[in-house]
């Protein structure tokens, strides 16, 4: 009886702690956050109509700072984490992807960029798409984050409806080319090394017959 009341208790008190972590995660809102607090830019390697970047090979040159109207929260800024996010068009019949105004359902902007110390100067970097990146039609979003790791306000490349300032991406496929040479270098010398058996075989058969 007393394991049994032991289990129940360390039971209920894991569901209380879940209770109020969940309750304390549903309480933090996209539609809460400061708006427009930082500018953020993007910047392909590849650009013009119709230009689909590569994963694993193109670069985005990435930029944020401070809004120039600034921000009442910035007093609260710790940290920026900028991600890559799903445009609406990628997120189509996706529900693994779809956008939601609870900060911890929402699966928007699933790809980490980088995180770094806030600073109101323009900060920047140069990230190359990485190889698992999906195929689909991107922007970046910039959250600035408090000493608790909430989220308090952001900025993005595109506008509210997510329409401009887009790009879109190619996945990596199945066959690369480095795997493409190798295949090829190594039929090459199957063929040769099959050729060098029958050479050697037929010549050891001479010599035994010459014996």
């Amino acid at each position: 009886m007393a394991i049994h009341k032991i289990l129940f208790a360390s039971l209920l008190i894991c569901t209380l702690i879940q209770s109020s972590l969940g309750a304390e995660k549903k309480e933090r809102l996209f539609s809460d956050l400061e708006k427009g607090s930082l500018e953020v830019t993007t910047k392909p390697s590849r650009e013009g109509e119709g230009v689909v970047l590569d994963a694993g090979i193109d670069k985005i040159s990435i930029t944020w700072k401070l809004s120039s109207t600034g921000s009442k929260k910035e007093a609260e800024f710790k940290t920026i984490k900028v991600k890559l996010c799903y445009a609406p068009t990628s997120q189509v019949d996706r529900p693994w992807r779809k956008t939601h105004d609870e900060l911890f359902k929402d699966k928007t902007c699933p790809h980490k960029i980088v995180a770094r110390p806030y600073d109101k100067t323009t900060q920047s970097i140069d990230w190359t798409l990485e190889r698992d990146i999906p195929t689909g039609t991107y922007f970046v979003r910039a959250y600035a984050v408090d000493a608790n790791d909430h989220e308090v306000a952001f900025g993005q490349s595109t506008d509210a409806a997510k329409k401009t300032g887009l790009f879109s991406v190619q996945a990596i496929s199945g066959r690369h080319k480095s795997l493409d040479i190798a295949s090829v270098c190594f039929s090459v010398f199957s063929v040769v090394a099959l050729l060098v058996f029958f050479v050697n075989e037929k010549r050891k058969a001479k010599i035994e017959q010459s014996k």
